[in-house]
């Protein structure tokens, strides 16, 4: 199964889960009045959302180049995907706290007295269908980052799909809990102003977690390119070509999830032949896309080539072969 595959299946779960959980929510705040529930049918609801904002990103992302993007489409994804940070923080994070203030201020009757019963019905109910969807999601994450950490992986991940939906699952567990500690220690107390607090808490929580999407989905907009490491493997892999002397400036860049540009300078051998640097720029390109499969533009430009013999008068257009 490939990553992106993986990344949809964990989308789809994620919006029938929220949606799902967010009528229930709603309904057992009307009942109950408990700002933190309230605050908790948003979180869905924007979840939800920002599902559907994701998985347009990634339909997008696949449109082929045209004359006005000649580079695709990838980037599409970046976009959608910093747009539900935003979301995140705004409307789920902002509204939330609003919530929880407004709810401690003008502290209601109801909240004090009612029976919390129904909300902890719909917030163990709210849990079941919530870890399902974060065990599928936490799951395909699982495969996508291999043996990296999952900090590493979110880090030098060019595809924010995966680790979006599990931040924002993440997110939602801790915020249920959140809730349930608020609605409890509110009547425990019979303190109406905790349940207000708990709202506050959901809502700095989805805040710190637009904060970290914001953070990944502004460089990956801006253009980030392949890590150290990688940069250095592409760099000994052109100058381990018998034809080039040595490579110049490497420039890379991820014009989406699965499509790397490199540009580069090559300085080649003093009498290599234009037919033998014709055949390097080939053997250099395939090099490249076996190793880096999600290359699909590589070009390179020959830097002070100090002579290019024709192949009649070199007598011989075949390279040593490579070692």
């Amino acid at each position: 199964m490939t990553t992106q595959s993986g990344s949809k299946i964990a989308v789809f779960a994620a919006i029938a889960g929220n949606l799902i959980i967010a009528i229930i929510k709603f309904v057992a705040a009307a009942l109950t009045g408990s700002s933190a529930m309230i605050s908790e049918g948003i979180h869905s609801i924007v979840d939800t959302g920002n599902g559907c904002l994701v998985l347009l990103g990634m339909n997008r992302a696949k449109q082929p180049a045209d004359e006005r993007h000649p580079f695709g489409h990838g980037k599409s994804l970046y976009y959608w995907t910093h747009i539900v940070a935003v979301s995140i923080f705004g409307i789920g994070g902002g509204m939330s706290v609003y919530e929880g203030i407004s709810h401690i201020r003008h502290v209601a009757p109801a909240a004090e007295l009612g029976d919390p019963t129904v909300a902890y019905i719909v917030l163990a109910i709210a849990f079941i269908v919530e870890g399902g969807s974060f065990t599928v999601a936490v799951k395909q994450f699982l495969e996508a980052k291999g043996d990296r950490g999952a900090w590493q992986f979110i880090k030098e991940s060019k595809d924010p799909s995966l680790y979006t939906v599990v931040l924002e699952d993440s997110a939602a567990m801790l915020g249920l809990i959140f809730a349930f500690i608020g609605i409890f220690l509110g009547h425990l107390f019979n303190n109406p102003y905790l349940d207000g607090v708990a709202s506050i808490a959901i809502g700095l929580l989805l805040m710190s977690v637009a904060g970290v999407l914001v953070s990944r989905t502004k460089g990956l907009l801006l253009g980030e390119g392949v890590n150290p490491d990688e940069l250095a493997d592409i760099r000994r892999r052109v100058e381990s070509d018998p034809a080039v002397e040595s490579a110049g400036d490497i420039l890379t860049m991820y014009m989406g999830p699965h499509d790397l540009l490199v540009n580069m300078g090559v300085r080649f051998a003093e009498g290599t032949t234009a037919e033998q640097m014709h055949e390097a720029i080939r053997r250099i390109e395939a090099d490249l896309l076996g190793a880096y499969p999600e290359t699909n533009r590589v070009y390179i430009e020959a830097e002070s080539l100090p002579v290019v013999v024709a192949p009649a008068a070199s007598g011989n257009s075949d390279l040593p072969p490579r070692t």
